[in-house]
Order: structure tokens, then C-alpha cells, then sequence
């Protein structure tokens, strides 16, 4: 096998998929950015989830708003609901599996804050469940999905945000729902703090 040829073919599809979705991510992640920063502006926090590679997604979302994404800057308030294992645990074992975030949501989740969906794959049970807590929470919702439509897609409401990607394979799609979450990250530190650039 030809890995060469291989690792080339990665590089050139994941290239293509960014140039082709610039124009259709560009105004939703900008409108995504600007409801989180409106929240974190009026002392709410975002709530992250995804299962798999997306709870690992979550995971850097929250760690560049505790500490800083590319400029010094006071830490801003953000969890992931994929982290407590002893919490996921307790529930999973109570035969409450689709509702490992939808549970923590209606504990932890406040009036405006914002939940941030990420589904790279199909569109799990717990997480349509966590969108459903969110919105009995007042939060709004921020979907980072591939595109399937579906049953994700016809929970959002119209204060809620959709950044859908559309790729044939899941790699690609993780590719780029980690740099949908740069750019979030990026516009929220611009937002909140201005620009950081010493020119």
C-alpha cells in the first residue's frame, strides 16, 4: 500500500471540504459566536456535550474559555458535561443512558445560558434529550452538526444556531467541527476583549 498516496488523499479532502464550506459556516459561526458572547456578557456560561470525539471537541472549547485561547484574558465560565465520569456512571447505571446530559442540563443549566451540541455522527438519543432540557432551561443552543438533518436539526428553535457540516466521512467532519470551535473561540476573545494584536 501506497501510504504517501494515502495520507495525500486525506490532506487534499480535508482542504477541499474547508474551502467548500467557508461561504455557508462563515455567518453562522459569527451569529453562533455573538449569542455565547452575549451570554458570557450577561454572567451566564455555556454548557458543552457530545459523545466520542465530539466530548473531546467540547473539551477544548471549555479549556480555551477557562484559560485563553490566544490572548491573556480573564477566564470565562464554560463546563463540559462529558468529564465526570462518576456522575455519567451513576446515571448510565440507573437506566438513564439517554439522559447522561439532559439530567446534568436541568441541574446545572440556568435561563440564558447557552448549550453547545456537538454531533459529528448520528444524531444519539442524549443528545436530542440534552437539546430538549436546554430549551425547558431557556438556554439557547448552538448545533455543531454533518448535516443529517433529521430529528437534531428539527429541535432548534429560532433563537438556536445550526453550523452544519457536510462531509461523506466522519473524519473530515471532526476536522472541521474542531475548526468551527477554533473560530468560535476566537470570535468570542475578539468579541469580549478586542483584537490582541500587537502591529
Amino acid at each position: 500500500m501506497n501510504y504517501y498516496q494515502k495520507i495525500s488523499e486525506n490532506f487534499q479532502q480535508t482542504i477541499e471540504l474547508i474551502a467548500m464550506s467557508v461561504d455557508s459556516l462563515a455567518e453562522p459561526i459569527e451569529h453562533g459566536s455573538k449569542i455565547m458572547s452575549d451570554a458570557l456578557l450577561n454572567d451566564r456560561k455555556i454548557i458543552a456535550c457530545g459523545n466520542g470525539p465530539d466530548c473531546a471537541i467540547a473539551q477544548l472549547f471549555v479549556s480555551n474559555l477557562l484559560n485563553r485561547f490566544e490572548q491573556e484574558r480573564p477566564a470565562l465560565p464554560a463546563l463540559s458535561l462529558g468529564l465526570d465520569a462518576s456522575s455519567l456512571t451513576a446515571i448510565a447505571t440507573g437506566n438513564h443512558t439517554n439522559d447522561l446530559f439532559a439530567r446534568q442540563i436541568h441541574a446545572l443549566g440556568q435561563t440564558d445560558d447557552v448549550l453547545l451540541c456537538i454531533s459529528s455522527g448520528n444524531s444519539h438519543t442524549n443528545l436530542l434529550k440534552a437539546i430538549q432540557a436546554a430549551h425547558e432551561r431557556n438556554m439557547a443552543v448552538v448545533a455543531v452538526s454533518n448535516n443529517s438533518g433529521g430529528q437534531l436539526t428539527s429541535l432548534l428553535t429560532g433563537v438556536d444556531i445550526e453550523l452544519a457540516v457536510s462531509a461523506q466521512r466522519q473524519p473530515r467532519v471532526v476536522e472541521l467541527h474542531t475548526m468551527i470551535i477554533q473560530c468560535l473561540c476566537e470570535m468570542i476573545e475578539l468579541g469580549l476583549f478586542g483584537s490582541n494584536d500587537q502591529d
